[in-house]
């Protein structure tokens, strides 16, 4: 599988042509399925949803022009038939998933059958946005709303093996300052990217390349 990592999506001209040179055609002909399940946990849930669906967020993801553009919601697949879902995902050049909470995520990424299906699919690309894209690690740690918590720590779906902490030095994201993040990334036993909104990390098979236009580090183990 091909994976484009955002803190906070197709943020600059250099993230978008990685995401066309992943797609390996223009997002115009490329078919896209978008998840917002992992923004349902929080405080008006719902309408972030929707405003994620419509384009409408500060994170460009299903607004880019896509041929088509269709709503994969993992907590609906459990009760349709499998068949149904996995010809739609198969079908799929792209799945775009959105951020929130990554442990409800990840939950829903294996009780509804997706994750077992991801390394199957070589050609399509995941595009995940902050918690969408954490949960891609073999572990992860969250604080949530306490900058101060100490990390949940949890497996991830292991589709890279390093973490990752989205959101450097954002001011609306105190928990993921240089300083917290540093602490935070010595908790966790594999190599970690912190990266800010204008970075994104790119991963075909084994190669791994940062494609950014602002800051970010990388903390080996």
């Amino acid at each position: 599988m091909k994976l484009l990592l955002t803190s906070a999506g197709i943020r600059n001209t250099s993230i978008h042509n990685a995401l066309v040179d992943l797609l390996g055609k223009p997002i115009a002909e490329s078919s896209a399925l978008c998840i917002p399940t992992a923004i349902y946990p929080f405080p008006g849930g719902p309408a972030m949803a929707y405003r994620f669906i419509s384009g409408l967020t500060a994170n460009p993801m299903c607004e880019l022009g896509w041929k088509s553009l269709g709503v994969l919601e993992l907590t609906a697949l459990p009760s349709i038939k499998q068949e149904y879902w996995i010809a739609a995902v198969q079908a799929a050049d792209a799945l775009l998933v959105q951020g929130g909470d990554v442990l409800y995520l990840c939950r829903w990424m294996r009780e509804s059958g997706l994750a077992d299906r991801l390394p199957s699919l070589r050609e399509t690309v995941y595009v995940g946005v902050s918690a969408g894209s954490m949960v891609t690690a073999p572990i992860f740690g969250e604080t949530y709303d306490d900058p101060n918590r100490p990390f949940v720590i949890e497996k991830g779906l292991g589709l890279v093996d390093f973490a990752l902490l989205p959101h450097l030095d954002h001011e609306h994201h105190p928990e993921s300052s240089t300083a917290k993040v540093e602490r935070m990334a010595a908790e966790v036993p594999v190599p970690t990217y912190a990266f800010d909104d204008e970075t994104a990390i790119k991963v075909v098979d084994d190669t791994v390349e940062v494609v950014s236009g602002g800051h970010w580090k990388l903390f080996p183990h």
